[in-house]
């Protein structure tokens, strides 16, 4: 009998890190067994995953429907094998359908893309988890105009899958401001990351849902995230899995010296 998945978000690191572990050394060492852990959480193997990335914003909400997606090499800057990477997990037209059709029928503007490959917050994030790259996965878009509301309601239309046997992830970062990633964000990482934190893990779930419709407000919040892309996949996640209680799957205090990132799980893990 197929399980109910919990859902996550996940911040899944900054380009091609996992093929790039010489230039970066332990930088990504405790994302990566987070990643790692996250398949043991989720125990029953799932028929597909839906990655929700940031990665990728359109007017509606639209899911990648190729059955042998392509890669998006979407960085810059990076060694010259980061651009040759392959992750060759087939895609599942069906799932793609499937998604789209219960997103419009919760009245949210939705779509196929054929053409659309894997960019780097799906395939980056989801190599430590399944290197294997045999199991189906499907992207999701963010909407345009960043409504988190829009995106908690996508999640909540999305819901049923996680009984239909399909793995949900919100893929960004609980931190992106890239002018500054480093000393120059301590402040306001930590102050945002403690806020985050708080309200995932000890607001009730309503609550909860409230307090991310006003993230906005919370400290260090517009200079954690100039631009909340990043941001939208945890609402999705949250979402379609919002009754439930959450877990930290990942934090840190110091990444790359100086930063506090967190990934969270709504749901129960495996036992």
């Amino acid at each position: 009998m197929t399980a109910r998945f919990p859902t996550y978000f996940v911040s899944h690191g900054g380009g091609p890190w996992p093929w790039m572990k010489d230039q970066f050394g332990p930088a990504y060492d405790k994302l990566e067994a987070s990643l790692v852990d996250m398949r043991r959480q989720v125990g029953e193997r799932p028929k597909a995953v839906l990655v929700v990335t940031s990665h990728w914003e359109a007017p509606g909400f639209i899911t990648s429907s190729s059955a042998a997606p392509g890669m998006i090499y979407d960085y810059g800057g990076f060694p010259p094998h980061t651009y040759q990477i392959s992750y060759p997990a087939p895609g599942q037209p069906s799932l793609a359908e499937r998604t789209a059709a219960l997103l419009a029928a919760s009245g949210l503007t939705s779509g196929v893309d054929p053409q659309r490959g894997f960019d780097h917050g799906t395939f980056s994030m989801l190599y430590p988890v399944y290197p294997e790259a045999d199991m189906p996965v499907v992207q999701l878009s963010i909407r345009q105009g960043y409504d988190p509301l829009e995106h908690i309601l996508a999640g909540r239309a999305l819901a049923p899958l996680r009984d239909e046997g399909v793995l949900i992830i919100g893929s960004g970062l609980s931190y992106h401001n890239l002018r500054q990633f480093g000393a120059a964000g301590r402040e306001a990482s930590h102050a945002f990351d403690d806020w985050l934190r708080h309200a995932m893990l000890d607001l009730d779930p309503l609550e909860r849902s409230a307090a991310l419709l006003r993230w906005s407000e919370a400290p260090g919040a517009r200079a954690a995230h100039p631009r909340e892309d990043h941001l939208m996949p945890l609402m999705v996640a949250l979402g379609a899995a919002e009754r439930e209680p959450a877990a930290l799957a990942y934090h840190e205090d110091d990444f790359f010296g100086s930063l506090a990132v967190s990934s969270f799980r709504f749901g129960a893990a495996a036992a």
